[in-house]
């Protein structure tokens, strides 16, 4: 993060590209690959959701599992909509999925008489780039809510690499060294520059909305929650600035070499589920438990009631923020806000790690990951600078 005028926050004069650029995020080592190009084509990033779940074949809700490429999940939940001539409440889906990509997912109509639409399902707007089939369908007797999938499968098609010197033989071992690695120790989970909009104007945007007043009284409570409150309209402001402080503090731990094996007063997350523990001091047992992979080292997702860390992990958390005016700007505004504090993982898994060679300059990547996590911070552990085409 660049040095930012601890005495002035005006949004004009930080360059946000910046201060949310991840590629500067410091990586437990020197990724292999000096550049590469990602998203060349649509079939370049293929996203699978997974989601295990055994169909009743009754019930009101038609699930239908599609494959979609440059169109939003969003916008295709509004075209479903339309197509079954249901409110958009009524279809459900667990996650989104990028736009730029070739992604498979479910989702669900309630339909109550189930009657199913008359025509297929043929959109007449969507564009020429665009595609949407339906690849499967069942008759369930719940409707699909966010976040049921568990995980999403990754391939990723890495074009045109770059070496440091000549393409040899040693630097496709070095490569393949680093991928077996990162399949045994996962990677930092930093959240991917999505997350922050484009040049960073989701940080910009969060420190307007920190610098507007704050109306306190109890009618105006009232009032918001009637008409929806303002937190759920500006939940992507809040998300970014808890993310950013949350990068940063990671950060810090991937430099001092404790994002994978814990301090004092930490909080550990059990693998694989959002349970989390407390322990003031690491023993022996804990750093077995962190070296398998069991648990892992947590960090702040900034907030109100941050009372489970103590210590020194506490301390470097506190620090990281303090030091950083604008990081401190964020955290205050949060604050203000009463979102609550939440704990996320340092470490993210990479399970079921796989790659294949289709030329020596274009490596095809197969993984998992657990929702809630970016493959780009996969991909930022392996190459140093991303091309997007």
């Amino acid at each position: 993060m660049t040095a930012i005028d601890n005495q002035n926050l005006d949004p004009t004069t930080i360059d946000f590209a910046v201060v949310t650029n991840t590629e500067n995020l410091p990586q437990p080592t020197l990724p292999p690959i000096k550049q590469a190009t990602y998203k060349a084509k649509t079939e370049d990033f293929v996203v699978n959701e997974i989601l295990e779940l055994d169909f009743t074949d009754e019930g009101e809700h038609l699930w239908l599992h599609i494959e979609k490429s440059g169109i939003n999940t969003a916008y295709l939940a509004k075209l479903l909509s339309e197509w079954a001539d249901i409110p958009l409440r009524d279809v459900g889906y667990s996650g989104l999925k990028d736009r730029q990509a070739l992604t498979t997912q479910w989702f669900s109509l309630r339909l109550p008489k189930k009657h199913k639409p008359a025509s297929d399902f043929a959109p007449v707007d969507i564009k020429e780039h665009e595609t949407v089939k339906i690849i499967a369908e069942h008759w369930h007797n719940k409707k699909l809510n966010r976040g049921t999938h568990n995980a999403n499968q990754f391939i990723i098609t890495l074009r045109h690499l770059e070496f440091e010197f000549e393409f040899e033989s040693h630097d496709k071992s070095s490569i393949e060294q680093h991928l077996q690695a990162i399949g045994k120790t996962g990677v930092p989970n930093y959240f991917g520059p999505q997350r922050f909009g484009f040049g960073g104007n989701n940080i910009r945007e969060a420190l307007n909305l920190f610098a507007r007043p704050l109306t306190n009284t109890a009618s105006t409570k009232k009032k918001n929650k009637r008409k929806g409150a303002t937190r759920e309209q500006n939940s992507m402001e809040l998300s970014a600035a808890r993310s950013l402080i949350f990068n940063e503090i990671l950060a810090a731990r991937v430099r001092d070499s404790s994002w994978n094996t814990g301090l004092n007063g930490e909080v550990f997350n059990l693998n694989g589920s959002g349970s989390i523990f407390a322990s003031e001091h690491i023993d022996e047992t804990l750093q077995a438990r962190v070296a398998s992979g069991d648990i892992h080292p947590t960090a702040v997702m900034w907030g109100v009631g941050n009372d489970k860390v103590t210590g020194t992990a506490a301390d470097m958390e506190n620090t990281v923020v303090q030091q950083n005016a604008l990081l401190a700007e964020l955290a205050t505004g949060l604050e203000q806000r009463e979102v609550k504090a939440q704990r996320r993982a340092l470490r993210l898994p990479v399970e079921d790690l796989s790659w294949h060679w289709t030329d020596e300059q274009t490596l095809v990547l197969d993984f998992t990951l657990t929702t809630g996590s970016f493959a780009t911070s996969v991909l930022a552990s392996l190459v140093r600078h991303l091309n997007v085409r």
